[in-house]
């Protein structure tokens, strides 16, 4: 049997994604870490891939991760046949059956009143909701993966259509025994030289506005830990190796050994409604359910 003859290999997507995020960082931490997987796996996972197809696809040198020539032939292939995979899955989503909406939410928020409501006029449908971690609206979206997010902004808006909801005063995140624990409220200058966490992947934007970023000087904030998990920053609190900047409501708690302070001179946290812009009867129902019975708690 000859070469040509050979069967293609059944390749996998998720290793083709994977080869595509070492592509275009340069390096397997930094893809592992956007990722959400370990280094080590992201490298078995590679020469895995590399092994099946009977080829090097990276080189290692001294400047980080290179595209060898047969990964330079392979990566526009690779992104066109991840392109067709998602566009496939968008359309058979797309294909849903009326009367049928999955709401996403995004974590700390309470979207229990408009789906209840939705139901009460809409006994028939069908309404599913999904908890979206960090998970960007937008893509859940566009993917078909939802047909209305409820999510804090900043997050990309292009295609979208964006309904503001309600405002929620932002504090920070200290231990207990933390300098700034007691005091009725804090400033940007009181955190200057606080670290803050950071997710991997997150949208620019989100960053920046969680890290309140630019600082009124011009910097960035110090760099805390990266989270992959909301428990996460709890522990890197509790731990001392950061402060976090989140949300302020009634009701809204921490771990018993961390505490909330109120956080002036800075904008509030923006709860809105996402949704497609092709809006189906049952979205624009939602959308209605949700200005009018979501509201911040308490």
């Amino acid at each position: 049997m000859t070469e040509a003859s050979l069967p293609a290999p059944d390749l996998d997507l998720r290793l083709i994604r994977y080869f595509i995020a070492v592509a275009e960082h340069g390096q397997f931490s930094r893809a592992a870490a956007t990722l959400h997987i370990g280094q080590p796996s992201l490298s078995r996972q590679i020469r895995g891939l590399e092994h099946q197809l009977g080829v090097r696809l990276f080189e290692r040198t001294p400047r980080g991760t290179l595209l060898s020539e047969a990964g330079e032939a392979f990566l526009p292939k690779a992104k066109a046949l991840l392109r067709a995979a998602d566009e496939a899955a968008a359309v058979a989503r797309a294909t849903k059956a009326p009367g049928r909406l999955t709401i996403g939410y995004a974590g700390g928020l309470v979207v229990t009143p408009a789906t209840l409501e939705l139901r009460r006029l809409h006994p028939e449908a069908e309404v599913r909701t999904v908890y979206l971690g960090w998970c960007r609206p937008a893509e859940a979206l566009l993917d078909h993966q939802v047909d209305a997010v409820v999510a804090r902004r900043p997050f990309p808006e292009h295609g979208l259509r964006v309904t503001h909801l309600y405002d929620e005063p932002r504090a920070v995140v200290v231990r207990r025994d933390h300098r700034l624990a007691a005091r009725p409220f804090v400033t940007i200058e009181d955190i200057a030289d606080e670290p803050l966490p950071w997710v991997p992947g997150t949208d620019p934007a989100c960053t920046a506005f969680w890290r309140l970023e630019p600082r009124p000087d011009g910097r960035p904030a110090p760099a805390g830990p990266a989270m992959n998990a909301l428990d996460d920053t709890w522990e890197f609190v509790a731990a001392g190796d950061a402060v976090a900047v989140t949300f302020l409501s009634h009701g809204h708690t921490v771990r018993p050994d961390l505490t909330l302070v109120p956080l002036r001179g800075v904008e509030p946290s923006h709860v809105a409604l996402a949704t497609r812009a092709d809006d189906e009867p049952l979205v624009s129902e939602f959308r209605r359910c949700a200005v009018t019975h979501l509201t911040p708690r308490g």
